[in-house]
């Protein structure tokens, strides 16, 4: 697609050049010379004089979040999201690609799986609760078990959330497929511009848990949610899936009063994920799971819901001074509350969050929902 047609599909010409959004933007914040506004500027007036192949050339595009905290605020409404999408495939595919973080072993990792590699994805579950072969519930796992590894010296296990979440959804009666032929959801492909591996790794997916019999999908990952919500349905024609997310699952349950939950004694403040709360819309679920903890005082970040400032880094890439800045900004923020807790309900979320703890001297901690909760129900 060109430059002109995505003008035209996303409506970015209709900016008013009010700046709203560079104003809002956590990178423009604390990276001179970056503006969402300027950028959708550049590419129009390289659009009008026909030298689009020019600007896709540069980095300004890889910068950006996709926080969608402009989208959340812009008065002309324009799909500024999707224009910076269209704009990275038609600067990969121009050979220029973003920088990743970790020497891009995840890019390689979500490479590898589409190689036919043979994976390891069910060990855990079998060792954490029942699991099976086909049914109507499909437990996307994702990525989780290769960020155990990657960063277990960080104190996290975004694989221990998972088994406690297989461990809650047998607690309410799901026993769930789990499949080694799974592969990554393909966030980060579609989001780095690699629209092709992205498509591949979509038609696997739903492929799959079609053969398995299965009929709900249920995430954990607000990515893989958001992704297998919004973007497979672009590329996979009658896919016949329902993307449910574990946490509305949870606080049907809660709503219900089928279990009990033991008291814990601490003060919290919770981070809404991007994905999971301006681009899925997922704001009470996980704040209703937490009320719902007998001796948890919950406490507000002055940037909440929709106006929730992002962890910092998106796509594993462009990990830099200004990304822990923005982190340390956020972590500021919610020490502020007087919370001992920062609670989070995204893998990356807690990886990153912790990432910056490390080097800090902070008495906050980091925690994941699920082992919350899983903790309250004496799992």
């Amino acid at each position: 697609m060109s430059i002109q047609d995505l003008i035209e599909k996303t409506k970015v010409s209709f900016c008013q050049d009010c700046g709203v959004c560079t104003g809002s933007c956590p990178v423009s914040r604390v990276l001179p010379g970056f503006s969402p506004q300027q950028m959708v500027a550049k590419y129009v007036l390289s659009s009008d004089l026909g030298m689009e192949d020019e600007v896709l050339g540069e980095q300004d595009v890889w910068s950006c979040l996709t926080c969608a905290l402009c989208l959340q605020r812009c008065p002309s409404k324009v799909e500024y999201l999707e224009f910076v999408r269209g704009v990275r495939e038609e600067a990969f595919r121009a050979g220029n690609k973003i920088t990743h973080a970790h020497d891009g072993i995840l890019q390689t990792i979500t490479q590898m799986q589409t190689s036919g590699l043979p994976q390891n994805r069910t060990a855990w579950a079998r060792e954490a609760g029942t699991i099976k072969e086909e049914g109507e519930y499909y437990l996307f796992v994702g990525c989780v078990p290769y960020f155990d590894v990657l960063f277990k010296d960080m104190g996290v296990s975004p694989l221990g959330s998972a088994s406690d979440m297989l461990k809650i959804l047998n607690k309410f009666g799901i026993e769930p497929v789990v499949s080694d032929e799974e592969r990554c959801c393909g966030h980060d492909m579609l989001w780095s511009g690699n629209v092709d591996l992205f498509k591949e790794l979509a038609l696997h997916n739903v492929e799959l848990i079609k053969r398995l019999g299965c009929k709900k999908v249920i995430f954990g990952c607000p990515e893989g949610y958001l992704t297998f919500k919004e973007y497979y349905p672009l590329y996979c024609t009658d896919m016949g899936l329902d993307a449910v997310h574990f946490y509305d699952l949870v606080y049907d349950q809660i709503q219900e009063g089928t279990f009990q939950l033991s008291p814990l004694e601490q003060k919290v403040t919770y981070h809404d994920p991007c994905r999971l709360g301006r681009m899925a819309g997922m704001y009470d679920s996980p704040r209703e799971i937490i009320a719902s903890i007998p001796g948890i005082k919950f406490v507000e970040m002055e940037r909440n819901r929709e106006e929730a400032v992002c962890c910092g880094i998106s796509c594993w890439a462009n990990c830099s001074s200004y990304s822990k800045q923005i982190q340390m900004d956020r972590i500021k923020e919610a020490e502020a509350t007087g919370a001992d807790t920062l609670i989070t309900a995204c893998p990356k979320c807690n990886i990153h969050f912790s990432c910056a703890l490390s080097s800090a001297e902070m008495g906050l901690e980091v925690k994941d929902l699920t082992q919350l909760m899983a903790s309250a129900m004496g799992i």
